[in-house]
C-alpha cells in the first residue's frame, strides 16, 4: 500500500512540497505501462471491522495490512521494523530502553512509565499487549499485521486515541505438516535462529505447532574510551580524575522467544486454539549516549560530548552492587497463557477470548551515558505485572440489511514498580563528597497499581442501497485504578527514620520494598474512576465498482493514570501531586477513498484526517535545585490535521512497486503545567509542536523478480524519510529541547527461492548510506542529555529451508 499525504496549507515549504509531488508523480507516471500486461494484484483481506475478513480496498477504515510476504521480503526484527510500510507511522524508542515508543496522528508515548497507557495499542491474537516495555515484539511465525489509524474503542479492547497495531500470528495446520528452519547472520556478532514446527496430530481435528526465535549479538554501540579530567568542586571527591574505557561493543542481545499452539476442530462450527508464550529476553543493559553540548552542567562538570561517532561514545558503567546489578543486563521474563473459541451457528458466530500474562522486569541503566567513576544517574526499574483479560463477542451473518458484532470486555492489570538510584549528579550539584553522599547510597521510589477495565459494546452496519452503507459502534467503559506509593527516600529510611544498620543488603532487592505493610512510613494511596462511551459513525459508498468512498466520525479515548516517578524530588506526597491524569478525548474526522486502477494492477488509498485532542496526556520533565522528575499533565487541546497516501503498482509480473506518504500538521493550542503543584502553572508549550509529529513522512519500495537457476530472484530496494520533530521539550529553556533531524534511510536484499519454496538464500543490507539518527533522547533540565540512536549500515546473510510432511 501506497501513503502520500499533501495538503493545501501554505505552511509548507516549497521543496517538501516538490519531494511529495514528485513521488506521487512518480507513481501516477508509472502506471502507463503496466496497461500492457495482464498480471493483477493480489487481494489483500483484513479484520479490522472484526467481522470476519473482507478486502481491504473495501473496508471503510484507515488501515494498512502487512502480510506474511512482506514481513519475508523486508525481514523485519521487531515491531518497530514495520513504521516504514505504514503512513504516518513513526516509531523510536524510550531512550535506555528496548520498549516501543509508536506516534501517529501527534501522538506518541515517550516514556517507560509502568502505569502510563501508549496511545497506539498493540494486540497480538487479540490479547492486549499492556504496556510499552514489550509492544516492541520480536517478528517471527507472523501471519499478517493490520494497523488502524485514528481513535479506536468500539471493537478493539483496550480504548486508544491514535491507532492500534493488531498482530496476528500463524494457527497450527491440521492437514499438512511442516519443519521450517532459518538462520540469520549479520554485523556486530548477530545471530539468530527461528524454527516454526507444525504437527498434525488427528487429521483435520487436532495439531500442534511450536515456533520459536533465538537471538544474540554484540551490540553496535562502543563504550567510549576516555573523558576527564573531571573540573568539579573538590569537595565531592572527584576533581581532576580522568576515566578510561576499552572501547568494548555495548547493547548486545540475549533473548529467546518462543509460542507453543495446539488447536482442536472437532466440528466445522467449532474450533479452540490454546497458546502458550514464553519470552526470556537477558540483553546487554540497553547504552545511552551522552549529547550534553555547551550550556549544561554535564558539559561544564568535565564529561563533555566526545567529538565523532555518536555510536562510538556511549557509557555503561557496570555497577554491581547497591541493588544495581548492571553486569546482569536488561531482563524481561514474560510467560503468557491464552485460550482463542470460535463458533459458527449459522446466522451468527461466537467468539472469546480468554488471556493471562506474566511479566516480570529489571532493567538496570546508566543514564549518565558514562563509565565512571561516580555513577552520575544509575537505576534499576524494576516491575511485576500480572495481566488477565476476557473477551466475548457475537457476530451475525444475517441474510438481511443489519448486521452487528457486540460483546464484552473485561481486563485486569495489575503492577508492583520500585526503582532504586544512584544520583551523583545529585552530588555534584549540591557539593556532597561522592564516598558518602548520593553516588554510595541507594535512594528508593516504590508504587504500585491494581486496575480493572469493563466494557460493553455494540457495532453495526446497515445495508441502505445496493452500493451504500451505514455502519455506527457504541462501546461504554468503566475504569478503576488504585493506587499506592512511597516518596524516595534512602533505603536506611524505610523503618521511618533513618537506621545506618538498615542496609541495601539488608533489604535484598528493590522490590522488598514494595511491601507497604512491612515499611508503611510515608505511604499515601489514591484511587479513581472514570466512565466514558466511545462510539463512531461511518458512512461508505461505491462510487463504481472500483472506486470506494467513506466518511467517518469516531469518539475515542484513553484512561486517566498515575505516575510512577511521583515522589522522586516531593516529599511528603501531597494529595494535589499523587493525583492521576483525567482522560485523553480524542475527535476525529475522516474522509477516504480507495480505487483499484487498470483491472487490479495498481491501487491507491488516500484518506484526510482533522483529530481534536481534548485533555490530551503528556509527558514533561519538571528541573528542580537537586534535579529532575519525570511528571505528566493534561494539554488542554491539541488538533492535527493531515493527508495519508499509500498504493501499489504492478508493472507486468515482475515489477512491484510500493509506495506510503504522509503529511500533518499539529500544534498545541493550549499547554501549561504546574510542575511544583503549587496552583501556579510554570512551563506553558502552547502553539508549540507537539512531540515526535514530523511534518512529513514516506517511503518507495520496488521488489523485481525474474527466475534464475530454477528458482526466483527477487531484488528488492526501499528509501523511507521522515522529516525532522522535537522528541522531548526542556521546561528550563528552548535550547535544551531535544530534536531528532530528518532522516533518509535506504535499505536492500537479494533473495533465492527455489521452485516449491523448500529453499531460501538471502543477502540483506539496512541504513546503506550509514546515518545516524536518534530514536529517542531525554534532556535533564540543563544538566545533560541522554540519547539513543538507530541500528548504523548492517548487512546480513540468511538461509532457510522447509519441510512439509
Amino acid at each position: 500500500m501506497i501513503n502520500i499525504n499533501r495538503s493545501s496549507s501554505t505552511t509548507l515549504c516549497k521543496s517538501k512540497k516538490t519531494a511529495v509531488a514528485s513521488m506521487i508523480g512518480a507513481l501516477l507516471s508509472s502506471a502507463v505501462p503496466a496497461l500492457s500486461y495482464a498480471a493483477a494484484l493480489e487481494e489483500v483481506v483484513v479484520t479490522a471491522t472484526r467481522r470476519g475478513a473482507a478486502d481491504i480496498m473495501t473496508t471503510p477504515v484507515s488501515v494498512t495490512a502487512i502480510t506474511t510476504q512482506d514481513v519475508e521480503r523486508y525481514a523485519p526484527v521487531t515491531l518497530n521494523d514495520i513504521a516504514s510500510l505504514v503512513p504516518n507511522l513513526s516509531a523510536g524508542v524510550v531512550p535506555a530502553f528496548k520498549s516501543a515508543s509508536f506516534a501517529m496522528r501527534g501522538v506518541a508515548e515517550q516514556t517507560i512509565i509502568v502505569y502510563k497507557e501508549a496511545p497506539v495499542g498493540v494486540t497480538i491474537d487479540d490479547f492486549v499487549v499492556p504496556h510499552v516495555q514489550t509492544q516492541n515484539l520480536e517478528m517471527f511465525d507472523i501471519e499478517q499485521i493490520e494497523v488502524l489509524r485514528g481513535p479506536q474503542g468500539t471493537l478493539f479492547g483496550k480504548n486508544t486515541t491514535a491507532g492500534v497495531i493488531n498482530v496476528k500470528t500463524k494457527r497450527p495446520d491440521v492437514d499438512e505438516g511442516s519443519v521450517d528452519v532459518r538462520g540469520h547472520f549479520g554485523d556486530f556478532g548477530t545471530r539468530k535462529y527461528q524454527v516454526a514446527v507444525n504437527v498434525p496430530l488427528i487429521e483435520d481435528k487436532l495439531a500442534f505447532r511450536f515456533a520459536g526465535m533465538d537471538q544474540e549479538s554484540d551490540g553496535y554501540y562502543r563504550q567510549k574510551t576516555q573523558y576527564g579530567p573531571l573540573t568539579v568542586a573538590p569537595s565531592t571527591g572527584v576533581n581532576g580524575i580522568a576515566a578510561q574505557g576499552n572501547g568494548s561493543r555495548l547493547g548486545g542481545d540475549n533473548v529467546f522467544s518462543g509460542r507453543a499452539k495446539l488447536l482442536w476442530k472437532p466440528t466445522d462450527g467449532f474450533n479452540a486454539l490454546f497458546q502458550y508464550e514464553y519470552i526470556n529476553d537477558d540483553g546487554d543493559t540497553v547504552p545511552v549516549v551522552n549529547d550534553a553540548p555547551e550550556g549544561y552542567l554535564f558539559n561544564t562538570w568535565g564529561y563533555s560530548v566526545t567529538p565523532g561517532d555518536r555510536l562510538d561514545d556511549a557509557g555503561v558503567t557496570g555497577i554491581d552492587d547497591r541493588l544495581i546489578n548492571m553486569s546482569k543486563g536488561h531482563r524481561v521474563d514474560i510467560d503468557g497463557y491464552y485460550l482463542n473459541m470460535d463458533w459458527d451457528l449459522g446466522g451468527y458466530s461466537l467468539h472469546s477470548v480468554t488471556g493471562y500474562r506474566e511479566q516480570s522486569s529489571r532493567l538496570p541503566s546508566s543514564y549518565g551515558g558514562e563509565i565512571g567513576p561516580v555513577p552520575l544517574f544509575d537505576a534499576t526499574r524494576d516491575d511485576d505485572r500480572e495481566t488477565f483479560q476476557q473477551e466475548l463477542r457475537v457476530v451475525t451473518n444475517f441474510d438481511g440489511p443489519l448486521n452487528f458484532t457486540a460483546g464484552g470486555f473485561y481486563q485486569t492489570n495489575d503492577v508492583k514498580f520500585c526503582v532504586a538510584q544512584l544520583v551523583g549528579f545529585v552530588d555534584l550539584l549540591t557539593g556532597q563528597d561522592v564516598q558518602t553522599g548520593a553516588s554510595a547510597n541507594p535512594l528508593i521510589l516504590c508504587n504500585a497499581q491494581d486496575a480493572t477495565a469493563y466494557a460493553a459494546f455494540i457495532d453495526g452496519t446497515y445495508q441502505v442501497t445496493d452500493r451504500m452503507r451505514l455502519s455506527a459502534g457504541l462501546r461504554y467503559t468503566i475504569e478503576e485504578k488504585e493506587w499506592i506509593g512511597r516518596p524516595r527516600i534512602p533505603v536506611q529510611m524505610l523503618g521511618g527514620s533513618f537506621d545506618p544498620e538498615f542496609t541495601w543488603e539488608d533489604l535484598g532487592e528493590p522490590l522488598a520494598a514494595a511491601d507497604f505493610s512491612r515499611f508503611p512510613s510515608g505511604v499515601a494511596s489514591d484511587e479513581e474512576r472514570w466512565e466514558e462511551p466511545t462510539y463512531r459513525v461511518t458512512l461508505d459508498y461505491d462510487l463504481t465498482d472500483e472506486v470506494f468512498l467513506y466518511a467517518n466520525y469516531s469518539h475515542g479515548f484513553k484512561s486517566g493514570g498515575y505516575s510512577d516517578q511521583i515522589g522522586t524530588q516531593l516529599n511528603p506526597l501531597t494529595e494535589k501531586a499523587i493525583q492521576p491524569t483525567d482522560l485523553e478525548i480524542a475527535d476525529s474526522f475522516e474522509l477516504g477513498i480507495k480505487a483499484d486502477l487498470f483491472d487490479r494492477r495498481a491501487n491507491i488509498a488516500a484518506t484526510a484526517f482533522h483529530v481534536t485532542y481534548t485533555d490530551a496526556q503528556r509527558t514533561l520533565n519538571a528541573s528542580f535545585d537537586t534535579g529532575q522528575e519525570t511528571l505528566f499533565f493534561n494539554a488542554a487541546e491539541l488538533v492535527v490535521e493531515g493527508v495519508e497516501l499509500e498504493g501499489s503498482l504492478l508493472i507486468g509480473e515482475s515489477l512491484m512497486i510500493r509506495a506510503n506518504g504522509s503529511w500533518q500538521d499539529a500544534e498545541f493550542n493550549e499547554f501549561s503545567a504546574d510542575t511544583n503543584f503549587d496552583g501556579v502553572d510554570d512551563v506553558d508549550l502552547s502553539g508549540k509542536p507537539p512531540t515526535r509529529a514530523p511534518e512529513l513522512m514516506g517511503t518507495i519500495a520496488a521488489t523485481y523478480t525474474h527466475s534464475l537457476f530454477g528458482g526466483d530472484l527477487a531484488w528488492d530496494g526501499r528509501v523511507s524519510y521522515e522529516d525532522e520533530s522535537v522528541i522531548t521539550y526542556s521546561d528550563v529553556a528552548p535550547e535544551f529541547d531535544v530534536n531528532a533531524d530528518e532522516r533518509t534511510l535506504v535499505d536492500a536484499s537479494v533473495t533465492w527461492q527455489n521452485a516449491d519454496r523448500s529453499l531460501l538464500f538471502r543477502v540483506l543490507g539496512k541504513n546503506l548510506t550509514d546515518e545516524r539518527y536518534r530514536t529517542g533522547g531525554l534532556s535533564v533540565g540543563n544538566i545533560w542529555i541522554f540519547s539513543s540512536y538507530g541500528l548504523p549500515r548492517y548487512y546480513a546473510f540468511e538461509a532457510e529451508m522447509r519441510f512439509d510432511f
